[in-house]
């Protein structure tokens, strides 16, 4: 007796808490559905299957072209660092415990290091590090040590009237997608 008076509340309790299915109403012709119910048509489809999978090839690119940025910084801009890169001594023990290393560190700018073109290869020379972790906080002249994803390029100005272009990496995989994706665009 017990166990029927329990099925027939918890039977109670779901058909309460059902929703009805959108849509589903029989005396609505689908012409009169509001327009955000209205399927998408084939053309509309088409473009955001091409839009994913053109997204996934540009994600595909950028983890081909990952890099250790491990080197000093240069400059903070509100919009990210200037990297110094190619201290591949930066990667070992005792450096390898932050993403920060303090730059009373005493650490030697390797002379014969070459950029290789396959992931994690250490990334040598100028680059701007955008989306770094807030913490901890990165002052002049620290070292870094981090994974950066390609993302274009960056207008740098060492001193006024002199502007260098540098490649641009991203610490975090989405947001250089986001920026390849909008450069695509343009």
């Amino acid at each position: 007796m017990v166990i029927k008076l329990a099925l027939i509340l918890c039977l109670a309790a779901l058909i309460g808490t059902a929703e009805p299915i959108p849509g589903a109403s029989t005396n609505v012709p689908p012409s009169a559905q509001p327009p955000s119910a209205q399927p998408p048509s084939a053309q509309e489809q088409t473009a955001a299957v091409q839009a994913a999978q053109r997204a996934e090839q540009i994600r595909t690119a950028c983890i081909e072209g990952r890099r250790f940025i491990c080197g000093r910084v240069l400059q903070i801009t509100p919009e990210g660092l200037v990297v110094d890169s190619g201290y591949s001594r930066l990667l070992s023990p005792p450096f390898d415990q932050s993403w920060v290393v303090r730059g009373t560190a005493s650490v030697k700018h390797d002379a014969s290091t070459f950029e290789e073109k396959k992931p994690d290869a250490i990334c040598v020379g100028l680059v701007f590090l955008v989306k770094i972790p807030q913490r901890p906080a990165v002052k002049d002249y620290d070292y870094v040590v981090i994974h950066g994803y390609p993302a274009g390029e960056y207008c740098y100005v060492p001193v006024p009237g002199v502007q260098k272009t540098i490649r641009r990496y991203s610490a975090s995989l989405e947001r250089a997608v986001q920026i390849n994706v909008e450069r695509e665009q343009k």
